[in-house]
């Protein structure tokens, strides 16, 4: 497949140092400050709003770059809400994946409510643009309502131990939201999980699944796919 790496017109910085930057914030617990000092350790300075310019304008072209990498998604599909603060404020973060963990889909919401549920379907279906065979939710009563409204012809799985695909997907997002002490505003929020919700699992293979050597082949695997999609792989190799 052709390059589909963004434009770095204009920027000082080389094409390795503003990848990195990004893949460290969106990969791992790390605020900006401490990319920064990473970065500072490795001898290059910049910062931390220069990376958090970074992050905004290229995380998420990387992530819809990532997306569209993607095989297409499972006819199983498990939803799942958690709480989220933004602005001290209590919202739910909707989530979706497939039954091998792909993220399909995303939503902030502040309701969990019927019509919550239904607004989040009507998005899932209309962004995958295909129709699952099956869905798996815990007991909230709004997916059920939902589910006869928007899709009553697919078969849905209403338990609470069947969802566990769903819940762990989650887990990452906390981890995040717990290093970043919350979200500041529902904007920035959605702005960041939509990119992080892209890159994230992309470096997060079933590790369970495979052995160590597996592991390592897929990693360089997934690591080749992220230079190609910012552009490093295009560039000479170093003397």
């Amino acid at each position: 497949m052709p390059s589909t790496s963004p434009s770095y017109k204009g920027h000082r910085y080389p094409v390795e140092v503003i990848s990195h930057c990004v893949w460290l914030y969106f990969r791992l617990p790390l605020s900006y400050r401490e990319v920064e000092e990473m970065m500072l350790q490795r001898g290059v300075i910049v910062s931390y709003e220069t990376i958090r310019r970074w992050c905004l304008k290229f995380g998420q072209a990387y992530a819809n770059a990532l997306r569209r990498r993607r095989s297409r998604p499972g006819d199983k599909w498990h939803l799942d809400e958690v709480f989220i603060k933004v602005d001290g404020e209590q919202k739910y973060l909707w989530r979706a994946v497939d039954q091998d963990g792909s993220v399909l889909d995303i939503l902030v919401q502040n309701r969990r409510d019927k019509a919550a549920a239904r607004r989040f379907f009507r998005k899932l279906l209309k962004k995958t643009t295909t129709v699952p065979r099956v869905i798996v939710t815990d007991k909230l009563r709004s997916y059920g309502a939902a589910h006869r409204e928007v899709m009553p012809s697919v078969e849905h799985r209403s338990h609470k131990g069947l969802n566990n695909r769903a819940e762990n997907s989650h887990q990452p997002t906390q981890q995040r939201e717990c290093a970043m002490k919350g979200f500041c505003g529902v904007r920035g929020a959605r702005r960041f999980l939509a990119a992080f919700s892209g890159i994230s699992p992309h470096f997060r293979p079933r590790r369970h699944l495979l052995t160590a050597g597996r592991h390592r082949t897929e990693m360089i695997i997934r690591f080749a796919i992220w230079d190609r999609i910012t552009g490093t792989a295009d560039l000479p190799a170093a003397a």
